[in-house]
């Protein structure tokens, strides 16, 4: 989910029509477009490779190393001719466990000319949770970085892009880069409904799952971005866009890597966030557009560094992968005013990309400040009752359905989430509850779906639940979503202790930080006597977010202020709450931007 709406809509509760009503079909302001979604992935993305050889195609934000069009075709294909060499054929699925590099490119696109398929896996997992998606995956190979070799547990073949560690048995990139593309194989016959990637996502519920994106819809959801006359997100050739987002995630593979090389667009990557290193890359390569999440909006809506650098470069910023808030969007205007500052909304599953801002377009039109757009072309998208299913009209939330060619083929060996999520008539549904207003513009304002977005990485609840129960003296327990100003959301668990057992709230954290990515840990464990569960056992995750809600009304009993000196402050606030005194002692360290903030519960 992208986008959180403030905008008024009509919630009154209506009685539910005897038979199905007519469907409402919302369409994208802009007309369709053909698309040449009958063609292999990379030879649609390297289609205009004729005229723009020469130009830019990637730059290592690391190094400074720029690569042309043709030399990244050229190495693509030499990539593909060297998986080939190692025995990846076509059918077969490669690891990436990257932080942004060309070489991500390099090896994704090269698996696309196989008629391969490439699953991308975030570096900073635990090394169980990478394994677990490599053998969900099949991959056959994997390709990182050598300071997360140590993470893999297989004996299967393993790439490095910098030097391989000397105590690994590891091949170096080269053994790819340099293979001789002459040999690779011609006459691949690459059927459109072949899977090119295989993202890993939670969908609506549940564990991760691979989700089968083919050439077909990866096509068919750049173009309706970047195609056409008037195409809603217009890159030009001249373009520079910031890949700061990793592209193990698909808003940042889709939008930053695909989009650009076929709008002839350079990429510089980054391989991870710092503020600084940010500016300093856009203030050098006069970077003019770049995709964000809320906490990179944050960043750059209040750090000082912004007035020591030129960005007036930029002429686009998209938010996407997360809910932004319409106070948040404001302040980032104020800092950026000459920029176009808009948001999208998208799933994995649907290709990812369902709506854009249409201030975006080659001939923009305005958008309302917390929209997340339109529909994109060549799709179409109805709003269902979340009671009947039924279809309903303008104005009324319901839980947002899209159908198109853009749409995964499905969950990999997985038919039956695969029939729970697409149904018989081919629309796919999101589990996002969100509206379309009179001027076809879509809000989302609440979630179907039990997935915590934390940051914009997806944390599947069923998943830190299982591993809760893991432990012996946890008889009962429940994940849900707490809001929180910087990360959107965040993991809080309800626990029922074992009878005649003691566990603390850090004991449980501890436990669970061993076993998963940082991004999964969790913020705080409520212990209860039960966990709330319908008749048929389903968890009541509704009561427990209202609990929250009303936990995190606190009402303050007292505010002292112990001390100050030059350049920090020491504050205690005292707040109660649902009979927790909660002392919090904020140091603010003025003078290198940083705070401290120190928690101390006490019951009674």
């Amino acid at each position: 989910m992208i986008s959180v709406s403030s905008s008024q809509h009509d919630n009154s509760p209506s009685a539910p029509p005897s038979s199905p009503p007519e469907t409402v079909i919302f369409r994208s302001r802009l007309p369709d477009i053909p698309i040449a979604n009958h063609l292999p992935l990379h030879t649609y993305c390297f289609e205009k490779l004729s005229d723009i050889a020469d130009n830019p195609c990637l730059i290592s934000g690391t190094t400074g190393r720029v690569y042309t069009f043709a030399e990244t075709h050229l190495l693509s294909r030499r990539t593909a001719a060297g998986l080939s060499s190692l025995g990846i054929k076509q059918g077969d699925v490669i690891l990436l466990l990257l932080q942004n590099c060309p070489e991500f490119a390099f090896a994704f696109m090269g698996a696309s000319f196989l008629g391969a398929a490439a699953t991308a896996a975030n570096p900073f997992c635990t090394p169980a949770e990478i394994h677990k998606q490599f053998k969900a995956s099949g991959a056959k190979l994997i390709i990182t970085h050598s300071i997360f070799v140590d993470k893999l547990q297989t004996g299967t073949t393993v790439i490095t892009v910098d030097d391989p560690p000397p105590e690994k048995s590891c091949l170096p990139f080269t053994v790819l880069s340099d293979a001789n593309e002459s040999e690779l194989a011609e006459l691949i016959s690459i059927s459109p409904d072949d899977t090119v990637a295989l993202p890993f996502s939670s969908g609506t519920t549940g564990l991760p799952k691979g989700v089968m994106l083919t050439h077909r819809s990866m096509i068919t959801n750049i173009a309706q971005q970047v195609d056409g006359e008037n195409p809603n997100l217009f890159l030009k050739r001249d373009d520079v866009v910031l890949c700061v987002l990793p592209l193990f995630h698909i808003f940042s593979l889709n939008f930053t890597l695909l989009c650009s090389l076929r709008s002839g667009a350079a990429v510089v990557t980054m391989p991870k966030f710092e503020i600084e290193a940010m500016l300093r890359l856009i203030q050098k390569y006069k970077v003019t557009v770049t995709a964000v999440v809320p906490p990179l909006v944050l960043a750059l809506a209040k750090s000082p560094l912004l007035e020591s650098f030129d960005l007036n470069s930029i002429r686009i910023v998209i938010s996407g992968a997360a809910p932004l808030g319409k106070e948040l969007q404001t302040a980032l205007c104020r800092r950026l005013p000459h920029a176009v500052f808009g948001q999208g909304y998208g799933m994995t599953e649907a290709g990812p990309v369902l709506s854009m801002c249409p201030a975006f377009a080659k001939h923009p039109t305005e958008a309302k400040s917390g929209s997340c757009g339109t529909v994109v072309r060549n799709a179409e998208l109805k709003v269902i009752d979340t009671e009947t299913g039924f279809s309903i009209g303008r104005n009324k939330p319901g839980e947002i359905c899209i159908r198109g060619a853009q749409i995964m083929k499905g969950y990999l060996n997985d038919p039956e989430a695969t029939l729970a999520t697409i149904d018989v008539e081919g629309w796919l549904h999101t589990g996002d509850v969100g509206y379309v207003d009179d001027d076809d513009e879509i809000y989302i304002v609440d979630r179907v779906k039990e997935l915590i977005k934390f940051k914009g990485f997806q944390v599947p609840p069923a998943e830190l639940e299982g591993l809760l129960l893991s432990h012996p003296f946890v008889a009962d327990a429940a994940v849900v979503p707490q809001n929180d100003e910087v990360a959107g959301e965040v993991p809080v668990a309800f626990i029922v202790r074992s009878k005649d057992t003691e566990l603390t709230e850090e004991t449980v954290k501890e436990f669970i930080a061993k076993q998963v990515v940082f991004y999964k840990r969790l913020h705080k464990v409520y212990f209860v006597h039960a966990i709330p569960k319908s008749p048929s056992g389903k968890i009541l995750r509704k009561e427990l977010r209202s609990r929250l809600a009303n936990a995190s009304s606190l009402s303050a009993v007292g505010l002292l202020k112990l001390g100050h000196g030059s350049g920090s402050s020491l504050m205690s606030i005292i707040m109660l709450c649902h009979g927790i005194l909660f002392i919090y002692l904020l140091i603010d360290c003025l003078d290198n931007n940083k705070f401290l903030f120190v928690l101390s519960p006490f019951n009674f």
